[in-house]
């Protein structure tokens, strides 16, 4: 299972914005921003499907125009559902994408992923996406193989177990490297030198069997 970015970025927006939406109730402000994370989370997998050397390049170095165009396109979606008014929305998944671009920067340093890495993560997240937001959500972020999904139960995790999770992702890509390049060399072995094995095993042998026979001679 891919490391969780939904439970992650969930804690950031708790942590880096906790002016976000302040003015609503505990209840509807937290139902809020769990619909715009997936909104949001989402809409980056379908950028990135789309084209992901430039979303990899927005992520090293963002472009606000980049940012608020994608935010103004799922606010003027047909598909939009949200409670909140068309101003409010975009600001907040403007916002809510400088901060995931930012935290995706910082775990592809902090892991040296790579644009390979950040595909794996990105596109690893449907998992942990589905049932966690109403069908109009995937319908505007481009997620449609999402529509009509049911949550996932699982336990709740800290902040802390979750970055532990991703460190143990970063330790076994080199040993997943590793075992790779041990199979390439094995693939990439002569075709003789296979055919040879055994015949050296039997020349070993021999010479092992005339070297007891002198020894009890």
């Amino acid at each position: 299972m891919a490391f969780d970015l939904v439970h992650y970025f969930a804690e950031q927006i708790k942590i880096q914005k906790p002016q976000l939406l302040a003015h609503l109730d505990a209840p509807q402000r937290n139902a809020l921003i769990k619909e715009t994370n997936a909104l949001t989370l989402g809409k980056l997998i379908s950028l990135w499907r789309q084209n992901e050397n430039t979303l990899y390049q927005e992520i090293q170095q963002q472009d606000a125009l980049y940012i608020q165009e994608v935010a103004r396109h799922l606010t003027t979606s047909a598909h939009n559902q949200s409670v909140l008014s068309k101003a409010e929305l975009e600001d907040v998944i403007s916002q809510l994408l400088e901060l995931f671009c930012i935290e995706l920067r910082q775990l592809d340093q902090a892991g040296s992923l790579g644009q390979k890495g950040i595909k794996e993560l990105l596109l690893g997240q449907l998992e942990h996406l589905s049932g966690q937001a109403k069908d109009w959500v995937w319908s505007t972020n481009g997620l449609s193989e999402l529509i009509g999904s049911q949550p996932v139960t699982q336990e709740e995790i800290s902040l802390q177990a979750t970055m532990k999770e991703f460190n143990q992702m970063v330790h076994q890509q080199p040993d997943h490297a590793q075992h790779a390049e041990e199979s390439q060399v094995q693939n990439t072995q002569p075709g003789w030198a296979k055919i040879a094995e055994p015949v050296v095993a039997l020349v070993v042998l021999w010479v092992l069997f005339q070297a007891v026979q002198q020894v009890f001679a």
